[in-house]
């Protein structure tokens, strides 16, 4: 007999390293001639979708397209540090790095448009690659500024460094803000157990997450769904087996994990309450995203069949012996 039940998994989860541990970033920016951009980031590209993040930030700001940002990457020869691609940390952190150096170069920008255009005008930088006067119908375009700056050897390079180190919480009473910034979850999972076999069929998961800001959707349903495929591996599958301290789970004949054959439907949604401290409001989602899956996965077994698994992964043998125990 197959059987299905519903589970809710919630969770939070803190953005950043914490605790007082160094957690800072650091960007730079030079503007070509032709009004192009070559951003330098220590941001390690996982495919978490940092390169495309960080470069949307910087053409934003500087009021360029995408196309025109040129991004190089965790160079050690040439990019400033910024941290590691953990703790959920890149968005938040380098995004501020990278939004603080473009904002460098649209100040620099738009001192030049005022040499240009003449002092005291009220400038700004709109959506058609120009610098405008707010009070008259005066324009110039964003590459002829950049090509000013170079021919009078102006500064041409921003500079960006975001700390979100915090400070530690009281050693004494444990009492404290140890993050900066928390990002918040919930899953809802439908799950098919057959009580024959013990099997778990995983359905469908709805994954509703607090990101803050959304700055790119693909990358954020990405990492979600990625954080689900995760998650269902460690409710369902992945089981790291040792003995006398040493693990016998060594190759994938011996450690399942899911395929795309195991996948239920994700439906991503993507809740925006925007945090003040990140870049355009952004917050992270690349950790989140695995931490709901399991419990909303193991309540909707117990939904079902009326059993609780505690020790995962809740694979067949797990299943069946608790259904034969509960049976007995």
């Amino acid at each position: 007999m197959k059987k299905r039940g519903v589970g809710v998994g919630s969770m939070f989860y803190a953005i950043g390293y914490g605790f007082n541990r160094p957690d800072h970033a650091a960007a730079s920016i030079e503007i070509a001639d032709d009004g192009t951009i070559t951003l330098l980031t220590g941001c390690c590209e996982i495919g978490q979708g940092s390169d495309t993040i960080l470069s949307q930030i910087a053409a934003e700001v500087i009021g360029i397209d995408y196309d025109d940002v040129q991004i190089i990457s965790a160079d050690t020869a040439f990019t400033p540090d910024s941290g590691a691609s953990t703790a959920s940390r890149q968005t938040f952190v380098s995004g501020n790095a990278v939004k603080m150096a473009a904002e460098e170069i649209r100040d620099i920008l738009l001192a030049q448009a005022e040499d240009m255009l003449g002092e005291g005008k009220d400038l700004f930088i709109g959506a058609d690659h120009k610098i405008h006067a707010r009070d008259t119908e005066e324009s110039i375009e964003i590459a002829d500024v950049a090509k000013a700056l170079h021919d009078k050897g102006k500064p041409f390079i921003g500079f960006g460094w975001f700390n979100n180190t915090t400070p530690d919480v009281d050693p004494e009473t444990n009492q404290g803000d140890a993050y900066a910034s928390y990002t918040f979850a919930t899953h809802v999972a439908e799950v098919e157990v057959d009580t024959e076999t013990g099997q778990v069929s995983v359905l469908r998961i709805a994954a509703a997450h607090d990101v803050g800001k959304v700055i790119n959707l693909d990358t954020c349903e990405g990492q979600v769904e990625g954080g689900v495929a995760q998650g269902l591996g460690w409710a369902l599958f992945e089981d790291v087996e040792s003995e006398d301290s040493v693990v016998q789970s060594d190759n994938f004949d011996t450690f399942l994990m899911p395929t795309v054959l195991d996948m239920p439907e994700i439906i991503s949604i993507m809740v925006e309450d925007p945090e003040i401290n990140g870049p355009f409001g952004a917050k992270g989602v690349g950790e989140p995203a695995l931490i709901p899956t399991a419990p909303a996965i193991l309540n909707a077994i117990y939904d079902a069949v009326g059993i609780r698994i505690y020790d995962l992964p809740a694979n067949l043998e797990r299943v069946k012996a608790a259904l034969e125990e509960k049976g007995a």
